[in-house]
Parts: structure tokens; C-alpha cells; sequence
């Protein structure tokens, strides 16, 4: 095991010699191949691994492994790692870039130029949040409604789309989610947040909010509950709540 691998976390390319038989009896003979994959190992100290392609693209579903079942199963290949990373932050430099202009052209109200920006980050690298986030809204901003449902369905399934460096991505989006009447998605939207950081006071006043204006007011009250149980002094769910009593709406 090389050294690099042990002393820090843990990034670079690993494989297996996978041995098969092919044909039977006098005919059979064996065969070795070598099969490579990227594996990264993440903050919790868990490593994500994820097949290479004979053109070292990355393809298949990500999966989980233990440190231990690495080693045990897995070899280092230190010079295929080093041109594969090279490769790969080359590549997330024009991710970087293209997301870049996208976000100067969204903020300009030009969402085709935009979308044309995020289009070319996602062809390099399909789940990237920023840019998924980014051509989401550009749908919104447009009212193209089927396509933000597309969007909506593979940011739903994303964790790192609920991380602390994208909540006011996550926050825009969903808002806008509501605006564009788009209520489910968005219950949907911040319940999954709700999952992933059920602490959050704000995620129930938005929750709140999408189910009022859905028609809910049940699930509206229930949220604004949450919400203020958490935190009592939160301003904008006590006016909320302020509102349903006087509308004798919301049973407060």
C-alpha cells in the first residue's frame, strides 16, 4: 500500500484482477481482467467508489465501502491516480468556469445563456448541484414547468443539494418551486431537508408557507408548531400565525 494512501484521506484510482472461465471441458481456459475504479473517501471517513470506463470516465452508481474492505479487496494504482486527478481537476476548472458564466447570465435575467452555461458543466459532470440548481432555476424563471420537475426529481435525490454550502441555493429554488405553484414539489423539496436536518426551524416556516398556499392550512398550522417549538422568537412564523388567527383560519 503506498504511503500517500494511508498517511491522509484517501483519493485516487484502485482495482481489482477479476479471473473468469471461458468455455467448458478441454476448450475452457482462464482469464484475467483488470477492473479500476475512483475512490474518494468523504468527511464521515466512509469511501464512495465508483467504476472507471476503458476511457477512465466514470459510469455506474456510486457505492459505499469500509476502509477494511478496500484493503482487503483492492490494489492502489498510484500512476493511474495521478493522471486520472490531473484530468479530473482540469476538468473541474471548466465546470467552475462554466457555472460561473451561468450564474453572471442568470442574475442578468438572460436564462438562456445561462441554461447553454449550465448545460456544458452538467455534460462534464451530471450531478453537480450548483449547476443543477442554476438550469432548475432558469425552467422556473421561464415557467417551463415539466423541465423544473425534471430538475426537481434528480436535486431531490442529491444529498450534498441540502449541504450548508448550498443553502441559498437550496432556499431560492424552492421558493421558487412554491411561486411557480409548484406545491408538492416544494413540500416534497424541503421535507427531504426536513429529513436531513430536522432542526432546522426555517425548513417547517417554508413548509408552512408551501402548504398554505397549496390550500392546507392544517399542514400550514403544523409546520408554523414545529417551527415556533424550536424557536419561539422566530419573527416571520408569529406574524404567520398572527395572520391565521385573525382569519380564523389556522385554530390559534
Amino acid at each position: 500500500m503506498d504511503l500517500a494512501y494511508t498517511a491522509q484521506r484517501i483519493n485516487g484510482v484502485f482495482f481489482q484482477k477479476v479471473v473468469s472461465a471461458i468455455g467448458t471441458g478441454t476448450t475452457s481456459r482462464r482469464t484475467e481482467k483488470y477492473v479500476y475504479f475512483f475512490v474518494q473517501e468523504r468527511e464521515d471517513e466512509t469511501l464512495e467508489l465508483q467504476t472507471l470506463g476503458p476511457d477512465d470516465a466514470l459510469f455506474g452508481e456510486k457505492k459505499t465501502i469500509s476502509r477494511d474492505e478496500l484493503l482487503e479487496n483492492f490494489l492502489p494504482e498510484p500512476q493511474k491516480s495521478q493522471e486520472f486527478l490531473r484530468r479530473r481537476a482540469a476538468e473541474q476548472q471548466e465546470i467552475q468556469k462554466a457555472v460561473a458564466r451561468g450564474d453572471k447570465f442568470y442574475k442578468r435575467g438572460e436564462t438562456y445563456s445561462a441554461e447553454y452555461e449550465y448545460g456544458k458543466a452538467l455534460a462534464l459532470d451530471e450531478e453537480n448541484v450548483r449547476a443543477n440548481f442554476g438550469i432548475g432555476l432558469c425552467y422556473l424563471a421561464r415557467d417551463e414547468k415539466d423541465k423544473a420537475r425534471m430538475v426537481f426529481e434528480r436535486l431531490v435525490q442529491m444529498d450534498a443539494a441540502f449541504e450548508d454550502e448550498h443553502k441559498h441555493l437550496f432556499n431560492e429554488f424552492g421558493i421558487s418551486l412554491r411561486k411557480a405553484g409548484l406545491f408538492d414539489e416544494a413540500l416534497e423539496f424541503y421535507a427531504r431537508g426536513v429529513a436531513l436536518c430536522p432542526t432546522d426551524e426555517n425548513l417547517h416556516h417554508n413548509m408552512a408557507r408551501a402548504a398554505f398556499e397549496k390550500g392546507d392550512v392544517t399542514l400550514a398550522s403544523q409546520h408554523l408548531s414545529n417551527c415556533l417549538k424550536m424557536n419561539p422568537e422566530h419573527q416571520e412564523a408569529r406574524q404567520f400565525v398572527g395572520y391565521l388567527g385573525r382569519k380564523h383560519l389556522g385554530g390559534f
